[in-house]
This record gives C-alpha cells, sequence and structure tokens, in this order.
C-alpha cells in the first residue's frame, strides 16, 4: 500500500507584478486629464477685502481677470511699490484696457460675446482712483458686465 503524503506547509506564491506598469500609466492619464495648468503668472500681490453675500461664477471660461495690487517682490526692484495693473502677463496702463478687452472678446464664440465678464481682483488696500480709472475705460470698451473677486467673511 502506497501512503499518499501531504506536501508540508508551502508558502503562498508571490505576487504578480505584470499588471503595475499598467496601474501606474492609468494614474499617471488620470492626473494629466484632471489638472489644470494655471493661465497667468502672477505678477501683484492683493489681499482681497471680505463681502457677506458672495456668488460663485458659473463659466469661468467667459471671465477675464484684471489684476491691481503692489508688484511681487521680485518685480518691486524694477517697478517699484505702487499699484500696478496686470493683463495677462505683463504690466499695463488703464489705456491699454480697450486692446485687452478686445482681444478677449476675439477669443470667445459669436454666441458668448454678450456673456463675457470682466472680473476685477484688487488689493483691498488699493486707492479707489485707480480702480475708477479702469471702470471708465472698460465702460468705454463697452464692457459692461463686471464682478468683483472678494473672499467670503464669517461674520456680518
Amino acid at each position: 500500500m502506497a501512503v499518499m503524503k501531504k506536501k508540508g506547509n508551502k508558502g503562498l506564491p508571490p505576487i504578480s507584478t505584470a499588471s503595475l506598469p499598467d496601474v501606474i500609466f492609468m494614474i499617471l492619464f488620470f492626473f494629466m486629464v484632471s489638472t489644470t495648468m494655471r493661465d497667468q503668472e502672477l505678477m501683484v500681490r492683493y489681499k482681497l477685502p471680505t463681502a457677506t453675500e458672495v456668488q460663485k461664477l458659473e463659466k469661468k471660461s467667459l471671465v477675464s481677470f484684471i489684476h491691481i495690487g503692489q508688484p511681487t517682490p521680485a518685480m518691486q526692484k524694477k517697478f517699484g511699490t505702487a499699484p500696478r495693473i496686470q493683463l495677462n502677463d505683463s504690466y499695463r496702463t488703464e489705456k491699454d484696457i480697450l486692446d485687452f478687452i478686445a482681444a478677449e472678446r476675439d477669443k470667445l464664440s459669436e454666441s458668448d460675446r454678450a456673456l463675457m465678464t470682466v472680473c476685477l481682483k484688487a488689493d483691498d488696500a488699493t486707492k479707489m482712483g485707480i480702480i475708477t480709472d479702469v471702470k471708465q475705460e472698460l465702460r468705454q470698451a463697452n464692457a459692461l458686465k463686471l464682478s468683483y473677486a472678494a473672499s467670503k467673511s464669517m461674520g456680518y
């Protein structure tokens, strides 16, 4: 009679790493698709004013931003500490706003041009004179939909 012998404690087989590169590439593609790149390099510093009634903008692709504030510390050596206007990636004056609005409208489709909004992101310590000058130029450019960026305050 033959005796059947059970083989002893065999360990678990090793985990196959053949599918590991596939998982890595899926994660890589996920992050490539889901992240957004910053459109502009911020060249001004600003602390947004606080507001109690804040609404989020629905369609950010229809919003053009005008940044107003002190130049960043790296730019202060060249441009000083006076508040500056940043349109896209460069400092501009109030007179350049007409061209900026025209260029931003040209980027949009014909049906979306009426829905274009200009958002002012200004430092809360900026003098109203520069804000008023910007608003006057926006009126001349017929950019009448204007929003102000603000951070939500907790109290009233």
